[in-house]
């Protein structure tokens, strides 16, 4: 590194270990296994706080869910630690749907039974975690994956249990603007764009334009377009785009009900091309100005993707916009909720009240979640490497479950599983899964995402620049936006471009043109073999471009940068995926339709689309099964 790229954030921020020049240049040329080998280089500085051991998918998470997929414990060895333990249900993974899955049978099978979580984090919550920096004496606090909070009927099923867990108030109230200078309208998620609709937004064209140095074109709709190094003809299919207006004459009815025959057709082709076929783009234009933001809901460009992928979280129906509902983020993403259901689960398990307020502000109490005297246990770092019935899966009256904690194997008994992880891991772990079942798991495809935070001191370089938000179309990412924050946990209530804010980088890996399987190998790839180091080094440098002209300086304005790699953050469905193709049935019903044994499958994977509400209902589901019909 050169210039002021040569000096890194403060040894506070990043431990000292992780952006020393040298190791940049050393990492270079190394495989995947050496560079993992070089734990710090990987994972990188965690923040502050409870998750600050816990940013994605570290080194000690990689590294152990590895073992599995290697088949390192088949058979498991003889040096095993028995624990003696029996429990009614052992729930695989510690996320939002693992929480809820505990939930419902601690509420249905009554108090005297006894499930146990197994975590493989060091902290629970799976993709619902955030990140916390302490920048010139302030909190502040970022979502690592899970994110979106939308309200729900009032008498629906998922308004029911969250108020059941605590969230009484659905509708959350954000920051104000407390500046002498005028207000800019700000998102309330890193994915709205509100500035896009007021002209406070810019698109940034590069290298890939023609452009070096780079441009910005400023309110990019209310110009339309005009100005942007792209062909007339391009600037009308984006504008289309843009504006939501399909061409002339194409009529487009969203699906009614899940697996009716829009939904169907959408199931049959890709995104790519129902954009296409709605908006009168070319297989160029979405390409390179629409992938991978515009279907990055599963992971991947359109081109890769179930067109119905768009519209599956429809079928969750929360409240429409003009009856006051609309996508709504806790500061820290859905963390709150995953501390809420823990709450609920085991009341000592974070000081306080059970509210919103009470979780959000006050410790978790480590030692109260695996305590023996307790009906519903969590027990962290711990990764399930093995799951098998003890004897023929219709009629066995237990399951072995092994994991790994540490460097040790440890096994316990259990008279149902329900694998409330990712698919990925789970037609690893269960041992005497069926052929159909793992033909059916051979057919769900998993992308990476990461999700870059970067603590700034204020953003005022953009309020000079008219911004609040912005797009570009090459490098680190694709888009950006100043939030205001539910006030929620924090310590702020208002905002100006004088505070210090965290900027999150959703990174998207897509390869158009390869298929679904293979674009998430490759995106695996490259974010496994990129180091801290080097991606800290392309933020800074790609900041500087974009907006150096405005008086950004690397060294002063950025106070801290936390990634959080999910290797499987996404299912990415390919056409065919929800509902079958060629007279077969789709992969996930295999998995849904019941238990294997005494073994159920639940994960928001299932349902196809990557939303939390999703990951509730299939943990409804996944226990209803057992309960009424495997337990007695």
């Amino acid at each position: 590194m050169t210039g002021e790229m040569d000096t890194s954030v403060t040894r506070r921020d990043f431990l000292g270990s992780t952006l020393l020049a040298s190791g940049s240049v050393l990492l270079k040329g190394m495989t995947p296994a050496e560079l993992l080998a070089a734990r710090d280089e990987f994972t990188g500085y965690g923040g502050v706080g409870e998750y600050s051991s816990s940013n994605g998918n570290t080194f000690d998470v990689l590294s152990a869910g590895h073992t599995i997929r290697d088949g390192r414990y088949d058979p498991l060895p003889k040096q095993i630690v028995e624990t003696g333990e029996i429990y009614d249900c052992v729930i695989i993974g510690g996320g939002i749907c693992g929480l809820a899955a505990a939930l419902f049978f601690q509420r249905e099978a009554g108090p005297d039974a006894k499930c146990l979580i197994l975590e493989n984090h060091p902290i629970f919550g799976g993709e619902a975690k955030q990140n916390e920096f302490l920048v010139d004496g302030k909190r502040l606090i970022a979502h690592q994956g899970s994110a979106i909070y939308q309200v729900q009927y009032p008498h629906s099923f998922l308004a029911r249990f969250y108020d059941s867990i605590g969230l009484k108030t659905p509708k959350l109230t954000y920051q104000k603007w407390a500046s002498s200078n005028p207000e800019f309208p700000l998102s309330r998620t890193p994915y709205e764009a509100i500035g896009l609709q007021h002209g406070q937004y810019g698109f940034w064209f590069g290298a890939k334009f023609g452009r070096k140095p780079g441009m910005w074109l400023t309110d990019p709709v209310g110009k339309s377009l005009e100005g942007a190094p792209i062909s007339r003809e391009t600037r009308a299919e984006w504008m289309r785009w843009l504006k939501s207006e399909p061409v002339e004459k194409t009529k487009f009815e969203h699906p009614k009900v899940e697996g009716d025959a829009i939904s169907r057709y959408l199931d049959s082709i890709t995104l790519e091309q129902h954009y296409m076929e709605r908006f009168g783009l070319s297989q160029q234009t979405v390409r390179t100005l629409l992938s991978p933001v515009e279907g990055g809901g599963s992971g991947l460009g359109p081109d890769a993707l179930s067109a119905y992928s768009d519209y599956a979280f429809e079928m969750l129906r929360p409240l429409p916009e003009e009856k006051g509902g609309s996508d709504q983020m806790f500061p820290g993403g859905n963390t709150t909720i995953a501390r809420l259901m823990l709450k609920t689960l085991i009341p000592n398990a974070i000081d306080g009240p059970d509210t919103v307020e009470g979780v959000s502000r006050n410790s978790v109490n480590f030692p109260a979640l695996d305590n023996p005297h307790s009906s519903a246990r969590i027990r962290l770092s711990s990764t399930a490497v093995h799951v098998q019935h003890d004897g023929e899966p219709s009629k066995a009256e237990s399951v072995t479950v092994a994991y790994l904690k540490g460097s040790t194997l440890y096994r316990v008994s259990a008279c149902s599983v329900v694998m409330a992880g990712g698919c990925w891991t789970a037609k690893h772990i269960v041992k005497d899964l069926p052929k159909t079942h793992r033909n059916a798991y051979a057919e769900f495809y998993r992308s990476p995402c990461m999700m870059a935070n970067v603590a700034l001191r204020d953003w005022r370089f953009l309020y000079k620049m008219g911004m609040s938000g912005c797009r570009w179309f090459e490098g680190f990412g694709n888009y950006m936006d100043v939030c205001k924050l539910a006030v929620t946990g924090v310590d702020d209530s208002t905002i100006s471009p004088d505070s210090p804010v965290v900027l999150s980088l959703k990174v998207l890996y897509s390869y158009p043109g390869y298929s679904t399987e293979e674009q998430g190998n490759r995106g695996r790839g490259e974010m496994i073999r990129t180091s801290f180091a080097d991606y800290e080094e392309q933020i800074r440098e790609q900041f500087t471009d974009m907006f150096g002209s405005a008086g950004f300086d690397a060294r002063r304005d950025i106070a801290g940068i936390i990634l959080n790699r999910w290797g499987h953050a996404y299912l990415s469905p390919q056409p065919g995926f929800f509902f079958g193709r060629d007279n077969k049935p789709p992969p996930r019903e295999i998995l849904r339709r019941a238990p294997f044994g005494r073994v159920a499958f639940a994960n928001t994977d299932l349902a196809g689309a990557m939303d939390h509400r999703y990951s509730i209902l299939e943990a409804q589901r996944a226990v209803g099964q057992l309960l009424d019909g495997v337990l007695t």
